[in-house]
């Protein structure tokens, strides 16, 4: 068993777990998605970006592109959050809600895009 191997393939699969669980639950109701789990989510998932850099084949390519694509919604989805909370008076009104979990959602469809070519690439390895 290759452990390079396996850290990459758990950052990837926890990404998913977490945005998942951000995702999860109203969309507009600010008791449904916690703050600290968007940031765990985030950081796990630029950990897993940095980790897709060393990959040169076409699907490490593509690897590479869904991460970042998970990142940038993300990080917006973060930025929307702080910029309502403390920089306008606005709040975490359904509006700005619906909008940081519609932006997750986004990152959550990269992130499982991401690891069904994961899996694809092991079930081709395997043949």
């Amino acid at each position: 068993m290759n452990f390079e191997k396996v850290v990459f393939g758990f950052f990837i699969v926890l990404a998913l777990t977490l945005n998942f669980g951000f995702f999860l639950g109203d969309i507009d109701n600010p008791d449904h998605h916690n703050v600290f789990e968007l940031f765990a989510a985030l950081v796990v998932s630029l950990i897993a970006t940095v980790l897709k850099f060393g990959e040169r084949t076409q699907i490490g390519a593509v690897l590479l592109a869904t991460s970042l694509v998970a990142d940038l919604q993300l990080i917006v989805a973060a930025l929307i959050w702080g910029i309502a909370v403390h920089v306008t008076d606005t709040g975490l009104t359904p509006s700005v809600m619906s909008s940081i979990v519609s932006l997750s959602g986004g990152a959550l469809l990269a992130n499982l895009t991401s690891v069904t070519l994961l899996i694809v690439e092991i079930i081709t390895l395997r043949r």
